[in-house]
C-alpha cells in the first residue's frame, strides 16, 4: 500500500526494480552483481545485529553480597504483573550500596522468579523461569518495577506514573498505566 503512493504510474511493485535498473541500462551481468551485492550486504548486515543483540552489554559479574557495604534487607511480597494477571507471593531480598549498585530478588520457593541488579552505569534482569535476560547501559527503564524499588526505599521519589505509599515496615508500588503492583513487608 505504501509504495502504491511512491511508485511512477503505470508501474506495479513487481516491476518496479526491473524497471529501475532497466532504466540505468546496466548489462545483464552487471545487473547479477548488483543484486548479489545487495544480497550479501543484507545478509552481513542481519547476521550482525542478529548475532550481537544479546551481547552489546555483558552480563553484569554475581553481586556478592557477603562484602562490606552492602546494606540487605527481606520480606515477603505479592507481585501482580498488570492488571489482570494473578497475583504471586513470594520472599523477596534487596541490597544496596552506596556505590549505586543494588541487587533485588524474587524467589518463589525453591525457583527464584526475578533476580534484577544495576551498577552506576548498567542494568540487568533476568526471569529465569522464561529464561530471558534484559540489560542496558545508563539508568534503567521506569517500567522495570523491580530497579525502581531500591532508589524508592532509599528516600527517593518514584517515576511519573508510579505511585509509591510507604508505611513503616510496609510499602506498595504501583504502575496506574499497566497496573503492575507490587506490595510488601519487612520480615527484619
Amino acid at each position: 500500500m505504501m509504495f502504491k503512493k511512491i511508485l511512477p504510474l503505470g508501474v506495479s511493485r513487481g516491476r518496479f526494480w526491473g524497471k529501475l535498473l532497466k532504466q540505468r541500462k546496466m548489462p545483464k551481468t552487471a545487473k547479477a552483481v548488483f543484486f548479489a551485492q545487495m544480497l550479501a550486504f543484507l545478509l552481513v548486515f542481519l547476521g550482525v545485529t542478529g548475532l550481537s543483540g544479546c551481547h552489546l552489554v555483558p552480563p553484569l559479574p554475581a553481586a556478592n553480597l557477603k562484602e562490606p557495604g552492602w546494606t540487605v534487607r527481606e520480606g515477603q511480597a505479592v507481585w501482580r504483573q498488570k492488571a489482570d494477571a494473578p497475583e504471586i507471593a513470594g520472599e523477596f531480598l534487596i541490597a544496596s550500596r552506596e556505590d549505586g549498585r543494588a541487587f533485588v530478588q524474587f524467589t518463589k520457593t525453591p525457583f527464584p522468579m526475578v533476580t534484577a541488579q544495576k551498577t552506576a552505569n548498567s542494568w540487568e534482569i533476568e526471569i529465569p523461569i522464561e529464561n530471558k535476560r534484559y540489560s542496558g547501559r545508563g539508568q534503567p527503564p521506569k517500567r522495570i518495577i523491580w530497579l525502581q524499588l531500591p532508589a524508592l526505599l532509599a528516600g527517593g521519589t518514584p517515576p511519573t506514573g508510579w505511585s509509591w505509599t510507604p508505611e513503616g515496615s510496609h510499602w506498595r508500588l504501583e504502575n496506574s498505566a499497566t497496573g503492575e503492583a507490587l506490595e510488601g513487608y519487612f520480615t527484619q
